[in-house]
Order: C-alpha cells, then structure tokens, then sequence
C-alpha cells in the first residue's frame, strides 16, 4: 500500500486552490458543487481557502449512476444540496478521485436537473489512469498511474491519500 502525507494532499490543494483563483472572475464568480462524499470533503477546504461567498453546493449522485443496479445505494449519503440556482452559471464541480469517470458522468447529469449552467469546470483532488468515458479534470491535485486492481482512497479526518488493492 502507498500512503500520501497530510503534507502532501496540503500541497496539491494549495495548487488546486492556486488554479481556481487564477479562473475565478468578479464579474461573474463560480458556484462551488461537490460530489458526496469525498467531493464534499475536498470541496470544504477548497471552499473555505477561497472565502466563496455563496454556500458549497452538494450532489448524492447515487440515483444517477448507469451502475445503479449492480453497487446499490449508499445509505449514509444524504439528499442533494445546490443552494442557488445553476443557470447561465459558471460550476465548478469537485471531486476526491476522477477513475473511471462514470461518478463525474452521473454529477452531470444531476446537475443539469437543476439548471443549465455555463460552464463546467471539473477538479478532482487525484486523476488516476484507466477512464472508460472520455471525461478528464480540468484542475488536477495529483494525477497517478495505478493498476485497474488497485484503489486510491482519501482519508478526509486526516487529510491523507492511500493507494492499495480494490476488495
């Protein structure tokens, strides 16, 4: 198992936030979502290190994913949360680990639900290899080049990253 510091996700948030700044506009400011779990807990401290102004938006993608069958529902995960309305707006949409792309896929569409928004800017804490939708981050913490058996997992008490074999 590989295990990334608290030191080190510290470091690709500050270069997360780093990007988000350099995109974010006055005139026209983005509305931070984040996808439950891990989305949530990365978006926090994106949120906050920010000083966004309006409230962090949450999506439970679970309804919406094209494998809803086969892995169920999560029933920890409580109900979507977008405070405002997403139309004409600018969203930046975060997550903890973009894989296969099929949760980013599943946010989408969620979101779409509420509004059309203008534009979509997806940042994910890890990008890791082996998509199978065409869909990458825009703003990118680490990115990792793991075999399909393995799993990267955020640890969001401790702000640590972990690389080890799916169950």
């Amino acid at each position: 198992m590989t295990e990334f510091s608290a030191n080190e996700v510290s470091g690709w948030l500050d270069n997360m936030q780093a990007s988000l700044h350099s995109i974010s506009d006055a005139n026209d400011p983005f509305l931070m979502i984040g996808i439950r779990t891990g989305g949530v807990d990365v978006g926090k401290h994106l949120h906050s290190s920010l000083g966004l102004d309006e409230p962090l938006g949450e999506l439970n993608i679970s309804f919406y994913r094209d494998d809803f069958s086969t892995v169920g529902l999560h029933p920890v995960v409580g109900p979507s949360q977008v405070p405002v309305n997403v139309d004409g707006r600018h969203i930046v949409l975060v997550d903890d680990v973009l894989s296969t792309g099929r949760t980013v896929r599943a946010a989408m569409n969620e979101i779409f639900d509420y509004g059309r928004p203008s534009r979509i800017t997806l940042a994910v804490l890890v990008q890791r290899a082996g998509h199978e939708l065409p869909i990458r981050a825009d703003i990118i913490g680490h990115a990792i080049d793991i075999d399909e058996h393995q799993h990267v997992s955020l640890n969001a008490e401790t702000m640590t990253v972990s690389v080890g074999q799916k169950n």
